[in-house]
């Protein structure tokens, strides 16, 4: 049987249609299955630590349980690409610092941040603290710039090539006309080890992998990357403070989810977030390693992302860092 030309219309336009239906059907029933958490960096970081927490809350308060899953590599970019590529249904979602708005400068990078992920919630803020070991024979950044002098091209570990404590060794280096050779690990577990074993005795690194050691009196801590000390370090400096003028730097974790996911499964999302940040048990943990909890819309969020796209631009090329 021939149908008619109008039927023809309307069945094909219904079944365009479906796909979109189909969304908003999953979109009004979820979660309905595990939701995997994406986290772009190695175990044993202020990253890792976060999503951890942040995700055990988020498990109860979804009904479904929040898997976190580390995807290091590539500065970062491996797990936000795996995120990126993924459905657009809510259920892989990404966990990162302010890594991919500096990562499109420095590396080959496959992901346009601002097309292909979009913002979820800004999660907390941290410095990036310089830590030095004890037999360097050093307790301020003036005691380091002489003898960085002194002996040129110390050794400086951080987590990863171009990552934001990249940018602070390479900062420093340039204010104060030394020099010092980067050591990039895979992560701030390998690093702080090393550090903490004398085999480089200088690391720029987040506060989580920091904070248990410097207690112990295994670190001493030179200086924070942020404008103004932070609540839990009120004893160390920030670099301005200490002599290096003009190196700030905030490092913000934050939430994406790939482009095109449903905008209600966005704001739920970024609604129990919030939940979670408002939390006293877990403002109180995240005060513990020099994180505060910030918060806010996707949209504020979105405009933090904007700005520091532009920031990161001007430094790298002004430090002239490349991942190696």
């Amino acid at each position: 049987m021939k149908l008619p030309r109008r039927s023809l219309l309307h069945l094909a336009a219904g079944a365009a249609a479906l796909p979109a239906l189909s969304r908003i059907a999953s979109a009004q029933t979820y979660p309905s299955r595990p939701v995997r958490l994406i986290v772009n960096l190695a175990p044993g970081g202020g990253l890792d630590f976060m999503a951890r927490l942040i995700g055990e809350h988020l498990s109860r308060s979804l009904g479904q349980q929040v898997v976190i899953e580390n995807k290091p590599g590539a500065g970062g970019m491996l797990g936000a690409e795996t995120v990126a590529k993924s459905p657009p249904d809510g259920y892989t979602i990404l966990a990162t610092t302010d890594v991919v708005t500096s990562a499109p400068y420095i590396v080959n990078f496959n992901v346009d941040y601002v097309r292909d992920l979009v913002p979820v919630i800004e999660l907390t803020l941290q410095p990036i603290v310089l830590a030095v070991h004890p037999s360097l024979g050093v307790s301020s950044i003036a005691e380091l710039i002489r003898v960085a002098k002194q002996r040129p091209g110390i050794a400086y570990g951080t987590s990863g090539a171009g990552t934001q404590q990249h940018f602070i060794g390479e900062w420093l280096a340039q204010t104060a006309q030394i020099k010092l050779e980067h050591v990039p690990y895979r992560g701030a577990g390998q690093a702080i080890n090393d550090l903490i074993a004398g085999h480089v005795l200088l690391a720029a690194l987040g506060p989580t992998a920091l904070m248990p050691h410097y207690k112990a009196g295994n670190l001493r801590l030179l200086a924070q990357s942020t404008k103004v000390r932070s609540s839990s370090l009120p004893e160390v400096p920030t670099f301005e403070e200490a002599g290096a003028k003009g190196i700030v730097l905030d490092v913000w974790q934050g939430v994406f989810a790939p482009a095109g996911t449903p905008s209600n499964i966005v704001s739920l999302l970024n609604a129990q977030m919030e939940k979670a940040l408002a939390d006293s048990t877990v403002r109180a943990k995240l005060l513990e390693v020099a994180q505060e909890a910030v918060g806010g819309s996707p949209e504020q969020f979105a405009r933090v992302v904007r700005d520091d796209s532009e920031k990161y631009a001007r430094l790298a090329k002004e430090l002239k860092i490349r991942a190696e």
